[in-house]
């Protein structure tokens, strides 16, 4: 057992009882109308919000998961590798963003760093494909990542013994899910996890009562009947605006998705919103039920001090098996993680991927 906290003065996070976000009240709070995917096969201009590296080779790549939807993702590899095959790793994340965004800062990091990464955006989002738009399933979403193992693994570049998965935010829940069932991955590192099934069946800090619950449900299925009739799924108004006097999570959610920092058009959180009844399949689908049988590979979970969301890790630690790692970062918050490279603990995952995915270990 490994528990990593880089400061001696930790504290812990207060929590907010008065929100109790439900998984119709997540739905609410980010919904608008949804952008068509656009496919792109080149490397094209450069559409990230990241600065692209001179020590990577960039190509956008399309592939199809197991249930034929086509995704779209980045792929880096290091400039440096000649013939060698190299260690890979799939990266994906967080919900409600696209490759551009996070997820792609975290592969192209990794990818200076010896490895082979492919960012991509998950079923219904993003440039992939999955109709209608702005859809997410713990089902599919978890298969996405095993089909980024489907094609990295047959790449002449990688060598397929050797891949690993990270997760961030929303897709961390996913990644721990994926990595369950799909042995081939040998190491999977969490960052800034959120486990979507958790927070849309019980709200943040398990505070939605079973009345709240059922309320919930009642007003998801009624919305069913509306968009039956209608063809199409509702959505609402967009995601991550302020009004004034919202937590300090949902500001710091506003200052990277709504501004320069971390923008792009296509990502949900920026410029749309999931549709209404969304969180119907989380409601009574857990995503970490069978944690436990990602050993006896290891897990790695980061996560900030003063993330809203530590919880979510914390408890996923305490209900993984060996080998497995907590590194908390003092003084970060949730959004840190996602593009702060003077926060991000590249050199700690640099570290945990050589080691699990060190050539000639099974």
């Amino acid at each position: 057992m490994n528990v990593e906290v880089q400061s001696h003065n930790q504290s812990p996070i207060s929590r907010r009882r008065a929100l109790q976000l439900t998984g119709a009240s997540v739905a609410a709070a980010t919904l608008a109308a949804p952008l068509a995917p656009a496919f792109s096969q080149d490397g094209g201009a450069w559409d990230k919000v990241f600065p692209k590296s001179d020590r990577v080779d960039h190509q956008k790549v399309t592939f199809k998961n197991r249930y034929g939807i086509a995704l779209v993702g980045d792929l880096y590899l290091p400039k440096d590798r000649a013939s060698r095959r190299l260690p890979a790793l799939a990266v994906g994340g967080p919900f409600g963003a696209v490759k551009e965004q996070s997820s792609g800062l975290y592969a192209q990091t990794m990818a200076e760093r010896g490895f082979v990464t492919l960012a991509f955006d998950p079923s219904y989002t993003g440039e992939s494909g999955g109709k209608p738009r702005n859809i997410a399933s713990p089902d599919i979403n978890t298969e996405d990542f095993s089909a980024v193992v489907d094609y990295i693994g047959r790449h002449t570049a990688v060598d397929r013994e050797r891949i690993g998965v990270i997760g961030i935010c929303g897709w961390g829940g996913m990644a721990l899910n994926a990595v369950a069932v799909d042995k081939r991955v040998k190491a999977v590192a969490v960052s800034t996890m959120y486990d979507m099934s958790r927070l849309m069946s019980k709200g943040y800090n398990d505070s939605v009562t079973l009345e709240q619950r059922t309320q919930t449900l009642e007003q998801l299925n009624r919305q069913r009947w509306e968009d039956a009739e209608k063809g199409t799924p509702a959505y609402g108004p967009p995601t991550n605006e302020l009004k004034g006097g919202e937590p300090k999570f949902l500001v710091d959610y506003h200052d990277y998705y709504k501004t320069p920092r971390g923008f792009h058009p296509r990502a949900v959180n920026s410029n749309a919103s999931w549709s209404v009844t969304t969180p119907l399949s989380f409601m009574n689908m857990p995503l970490l039920t069978y944690i436990k049988e990602i050993s006896p590979r290891p897990v790695l979970l980061i996560h900030g001090e003063k993330a809203h969301s530590r919880y979510f890790s914390e408890t996923a630690y305490a209900a993984a098996a060996e080998p497995r790692e907590l590194m908390i970062i003092p003084g970060a918050s949730h959004t840190d993680l996602y593009d702060r490279v003077d926060v991000i603990p590249f050199d700690k995952l640099t570290s945990f991927f050589t080691r699990h995915l060190a050539e000639g270990r099974q």
